[in-house]
């Protein structure tokens, strides 16, 4: 197994000790030790998982976990030297994918790495004559070139072309990509579908995937529209 890890931890013979079990293990690791930087770094240069200790400087682990959540579902194991079961849960809950208390052993990492990713790469990805759909990154690329799609313009692509050619009108999607029922207009679809478009059509003008079908809604499709 392989992939980029991006280790956050300010511990630096902690991070080294990591940096080369992982190297060991086939991986190609990056440590950063300030919370500040991870997010920027992460839109830079997408890691395959980030393994992200829980107290950092310039930004903890919790709010850099939530930050990156917003525009990337990529991987994340949490690092903590605080046992409390509150901190677990909060790590879990905002999406980490699984959580390790120091002190530790640096093969159970590469384990936890292992399996975690194991689970990522089953059956997430969608792809469509040009088009591949990373589910767990939330990466969309389109003839290799990535289209830059924020959390939301990814589900409602993916929710679209898990069922080519089945339309859905604005209500089901919103349904679909507002799951916590938050009140917005059904024209907010509208608005993405256009975004979405626009980022496809940058990319290669001639790829008409998004169809509107006059008085009901859309549906994903390869051809003109």
């Amino acid at each position: 197994m392989s992939g980029n890890i991006l280790i956050v931890e300010d511990e630096p013979k902690l991070a080294i000790l990591l940096s080369d079990y992982l190297r060991a293990s086939g991986f190609e690791p990056s440590c950063l030790s300030n919370g500040a930087e991870v997010v920027p770094w992460t839109r830079e240069h997408k890691p395959d998982l980030i393994i992200l200790d829980l107290m950092l400087p310039g930004c903890d682990g919790i709010e850099v976990c939530k930050n990156i959540r917003s525009f990337f579902c990529i991987p994340i194991i949490m690092v903590t030297a605080r046992i409390e079961e509150i901190d677990i849960l909060l790590g879990l809950e905002l999406g980490a994918d699984d959580y390790i208390c120091k002190p530790f052993s640096p093969r159970e990492v590469v384990a936890r790495v292992k399996a975690v990713l194991r689970r990522a790469h089953d059956g997430q990805t969608i792809q469509v004559q040009g088009l591949v759909l990373d589910k767990h990154r939330y990466r969309a690329t389109l003839h290799n070139k990535d289209l830059e799609l924020t959390a939301v313009e990814f589900n409602l692509l993916q929710f679209l072309a898990n069922s080519p050619g089945r339309i859905y009108n604005r209500q089901q999607l919103m349904d679909k990509i507002y799951p916590d029922e938050r009140i917005v207009s059904d024209r907010s679809i509208d608005s993405h579908i256009k975004k979405l478009r626009r980022k496809i059509e940058s990319v290669d003008p001639s790829a008409k995937l998004i169809h509107s079908v006059y008085g009901v809604g859309y549906k994903f499709e390869q051809g003109t529209s």
